[in-house]
């Protein structure tokens, strides 16, 4: 059977080196350009892309993963919640090696406690189904991205009447931060690469605020390296024609207006909180989203208030991750990186999660181009 590798193209070396001659020769002006999603941070470092482009590109890496930008306080929930033998607590990837405070999920479930890493939002369901006589806390992470299965999950719930889940509301979305970034004056940022599964769901018609407001290109990019190297020229050119627009690099799975039914299924549970705390940035409004009112009895934040943790608590001193996540400095300045930081011994986020900007630098930054 013809077996079809849709991805070679997208990882072709001769087109990779091709559009970096082309965008040497094209780049006239220095440029700060900012890829929001963690995943695009690891591609230009796994495929050398800051190597091979002129020094007039710079990258800088934003506020994209929503493993890094968890606060120490929404962490310090979880292990709350599970210092109770009543309680199971179930999350995604790498949440649970993620420092809160005092210990992490990894550490308490090394202790005995009961946190499950689960490879799917559903798989909640056998064990609610295993465990009747516990509460089932889904600690629910991630951008846009992974909200619909939450919301999807909730509607689950509801319609068989299951009793025994929960859930502890983390999802955050991408414009807040970017706009709080950019309202700091922190940061020098001339465009950005906008979010690839995101915009899947939200379309590209989030970012046309940002390029409104502040003038700066978005190309919505896929996370490829053929794709990333395609967006820089179409900033480049953006520039040089003395264009700011949106502009959707990634057409084979990106629209305009993106998701709709995800979209309103979203709308349908969840609504924006008034304040979330970023890690290392702070309080950005209308950040992050909640379970609405009507759903209370199934929002593990007030069915188990009372034991929860209330306190913002601040990142490691010798840790920037903060810095980094908001585009004014790199991995290589932070002073314990690779040293007392690293991904078996994490001092801070960026350095935990696979999209995490330390991690990628600490992986593929010695590599060397063939």
């Amino acid at each position: 059977m013809l077996q079809i590798d849709y991805l070679k193209d997208f990882r072709d070396p001769i087109k990779i080196k091709a559009l970096a001659e082309v965008i040497k020769k094209e780049a006239d002006r220095p440029l700060n350009i900012m890829e929001i999603c963690g995943g695009h941070t690891h591609t230009i470092m796994k495929y050398g892309l800051n190597q091979i482009l002129p020094p007039q590109i710079n990258f800088v890496h934003g506020p994209g993963c929503p493993v890094c930008i968890m606060p120490k306080e929404r962490i310090d929930h979880a292990v709350a919640l599970v210092q109770d033998e009543n309680n199971i607590l179930a999350t995604l990837g790498d949440m649970i090696r993620v420092p809160g405070s005092k210990s992490s999920l990894q550490k308490e479930r090394a202790k005995g406690k009961n946190v499950k890493m689960l490879y799917a939002p559903f798989d909640i369901l056998k064990i609610a189904r295993e465990n009747p006589d516990k509460n089932v806390i889904y600690f629910a992470i991630g951008f846009e991205t992974t909200t619909p299965m939450t919301a999807a999950l909730i509607e689950k719930v509801i319609k068989e009447k299951i009793k025994n889940i929960y859930f502890h509301i983390n999802h955050v979305l991408v414009p807040p931060p970017v706009k709080a970034i950019m309202d700091s004056g922190e940061a020098k940022i001339d465009a950005f690469i906008g979010p690839a599964h995101v915009s899947v769901i939200t379309g590209a018609k989030i970012y046309k605020q940002i390029v409104d407001l502040y003038k700066t290109p978005v190309v919505v990019a896929g996370f490829e390296p053929v794709d990333i190297m395609e967006s820089v020229l179409w900033i480049i050119r953006q520039f040089k024609e003395n264009r700011r627009k949106v502009e959707i690099q990634y057409k084979r799975a990106v629209s305009w207006e993106g998701n709709i039914k995800a979209q309103e299924m979203i709308n349908r549970y969840l609504e924006p909180r008034e304040s979330f705390r970023w890690r290392g940035i702070g309080d950005i409004p209308y950040s992050a989203l909640r379970l609405k009112d009507e759903y209370s009895y199934l929002d593990a934040e007030k069915v188990f208030g009372d034991i929860l943790p209330d306190q913002p608590i601040d990142d490691h001193k010798l840790c920037i991750c903060g810095d980094i996540l908001k585009g004014i400095a790199k991995p290589y300045d932070c002073r314990v990186f690779g040293k007392a930081c690293t991904p078996q011994h994490p001092l801070g986020s960026c350095m935990v999660s696979s999209e995490g900007a330390c991690a990628a630098y600490y992986r593929y930054g010695k590599l060397e181009l063939v």
